[in-house]
């Protein structure tokens, strides 16, 4: 039996208009998420001191060691990709920081480093700049100085793509970029007139462990993958404390601690001992600090 024409006209329409529907969802969450991501206004205060001596450049190797720049970037700041280990990003790239380094300017590093937002003024999104963001201007101009003395090696890298289910993910207000994150950073609490111990290993605890451990160091609740409230630390030992720090190794012998095994033996292990002291003396004072359930930060995803 034919279809009636007004049946027959139905059905093309919705062939026609289906197709279109969907590239038009598709646009605007891309416009959407773009517009999000450009919505950002890098602050220009920052001086470059122009200090490149050894001493400087040998403090911004460190800081690159302990705070992770090699474990992302690679062992030759060649770059890397995390494509694999984050399957809801369409490809995660690690820029070759040595070569990104000599093509920007020291307010466009900083910018990245401690602002979270890239050298096209768009947030970025796997740096972890919330990391730096309490990193004072001496070392964050250590680390520059590093950066732009270290010796280029060329590698091929895919071009960086956010993919639609995190641009979904942006658009429904689910994930935010780093310079939200990093807005979100509680300030340091410990200063002049302090323990100088405590403002030391505050300063060392707040630019490394928060990376995956909360912004005030008490864990963080990840679907996969949890990370303990580091006031677990006070119970160990100055001996413990050190094995963990330097193999990754926990109380017990235990070596599953995920991630932090093989972070400890990458970045903490380059701890000096009295960087260690430090850290632990401020982590044995956690358990006598309230934990804020209602932080900002919290929420973020």
């Amino acid at each position: 039996m034919a279809l009636p024409a007004i049946v027959k006209g139905l059905l093309v329409g919705l062939i026609v208009a289906v197709p279109v529907v969907f590239i038009a969802g598709l646009a605007y969450v891309y416009f959407a998420s773009e517009r999000y991501l450009r919505d950002v206004a890098a602050d220009s205060s920052y001086v470059y001191p122009g200090r490149e001596d050894a001493e400087t450049i040998e403090r911004g190797r460190h800081l690159a060691r302990t705070r992770g720049c090699f474990g992302c970037h690679g062992q030759q700041l060649q770059g890397a990709v995390f494509s694999d280990e984050w399957a809801w990003v369409g490809t995660a790239v690690a820029p070759n920081l040595a070569k990104y380094a000599r093509e920007h300017d020291p307010a466009t590093l900083e910018a990245a480093i401690r602002q979270g937002i890239g050298h096209d003024g768009k947030a970025l999104w796997s740096m972890p700049s919330y990391n730096f963001v309490l990193m004072n201007d001496n070392d964050v101009s250590a680390l520059i100085a590093f950066l732009r003395s270290a010796p280029v090696e060329d590698k091929e890298l895919p071009q960086p793509d956010l993919g639609w289910e995190t641009r979904m993910l942006i658009v429904s207000g689910q994930a935010q970029h780093m310079p939200e994150w990093g807005s979100r950073m509680p300030p340091l609490l410990l200063g002049e007139g302090d323990d100088p111990q405590l403002v030391r290993g505050e300063y060392l605890a707040k630019t490394s462990c928060n990376e995956c451990h909360g912004f005030d160091l008490r864990g963080q609740p990840y679907p996969v993958n949890p990370t303990p409230d580091l006031a677990i630390l006070a119970g160990y030992s100055d001996e413990d404390f050190r094995h963990l720090m330097q193999t990754g190794e926990a109380i017990g012998g235990r070596t599953d601690l995920g991630l932090m095994t093989m972070v400890a033996k990458d970045r903490f292990a380059a701890f000096t001992e009295q960087e260690l002291e430090d850290l632990l003396a401020y982590l044995r004072t956690l358990p006598q600090q309230p934990i804020d359930h209602q932080a900002s930060w919290r929420e973020l995803n």
